[in-house]
């Protein structure tokens, strides 16, 4: 997935209130004005991230952001892009996970789930009144319900850890898919791991051990588990970000 247009060099004051965060520009824009009246090079940026982001919102870091032109919306400018302790590049728009799994099977991307003829998207499934984020047909009529989750929490140098946080709607989605399986269906968990440079995913028993523990019982009981991770394109400025390796998990 290419952005639409090159993103916005700023430094991170802080991130607060889940959705915001204060930033610093490099340049005054003309669309921001200080209490003075005055251009400023401060701004309040909206966060397309609910998650605790460990580890992603170093306040001092270089980000990058984008501009959505959209004058209605009340925070002009999205948080994209994170740098770690490292200066690695982390995507944090966990509304991009979706995007770039679906993508990225349909360019053959993902060995794993090659064989389709029909990809959908939020159909509802299971008996807990979920929605699964893609249901995969195959061209021998099978169902393969696929449930994408982001990651970016990483603890140990070249490793990333799900979940960041306590997840009781994660732990329901692995019972949902574990039905799935028991009525004959493919059930896949895919780990989107939104930065380059890990090469394994595990289970942050440390953080839910329910999650952990459930995520085990149900690959015992047939649900696939899958990990991969990104590439980003684009030499000063990131133009790009890319669903292209696969990772292996414990």
């Amino acid at each position: 997935m290419n952005y639409t247009e090159p993103l916005i060099k700023a430094r991170l004051i802080k991130r607060y209130k889940r959705f915001l965060a204060d930033v610093e520009m490099d340049v005054e824009l003309d669309n921001e004005i200080d209490i003075e009246g005055k251009k400023s090079k401060f701004i309040t940026i909206h966060t397309a991230n609910t998650g605790s982001m460990t580890g992603c919102a170093i306040p001092g870091s270089t980000i990058w952001i984008s501009n959505s032109h959209n004058l209605k919306r009340k925070y002009l400018y999205s948080w994209e892009l994170s740098s770690s302790e490292q200066g690695n590049l982390i995507g944090i728009n966990t509304m991009l996970a979706n995007k770039l799994v679906k993508e990225a099977i349909e360019k053959g991307r993902i060995s794993e789930l090659h064989d389709f003829s029909k990809i959908e998207t939020e159909v509802p499934y299971g008996e807990e009144k979920s929605r699964i984020d893609l249901l995969l047909t195959q061209n021998d009529g099978q169902k393969c319900y696929i449930e994408v989750k982001n990651v970016t929490a990483s603890f140990e140098p070249g490793v990333a850890a799900f979940p960041d946080a306590v997840t009781a709607r994660g732990t329901k989605h692995l019972r949902e898919l574990e039905l799935m399986v028991r009525q004959g269906h493919r059930g896949v968990i895919l780990f989107c791991v939104q930065r380059d440079d890990i090469q394994t995913v595990r289970a942050a028993k440390e953080i839910d051990s329910l999650y952990a523990q459930t995520l085990a019982e149900v690959q015992k009981n047939g649900v696939e588990i899958l990990a991969y991770g990104v590439t980003f394109s684009g030499d000063e400025v990131p133009d790009g970000i890319h669903l292209t390796k696969k990772l292996s998990v414990v």
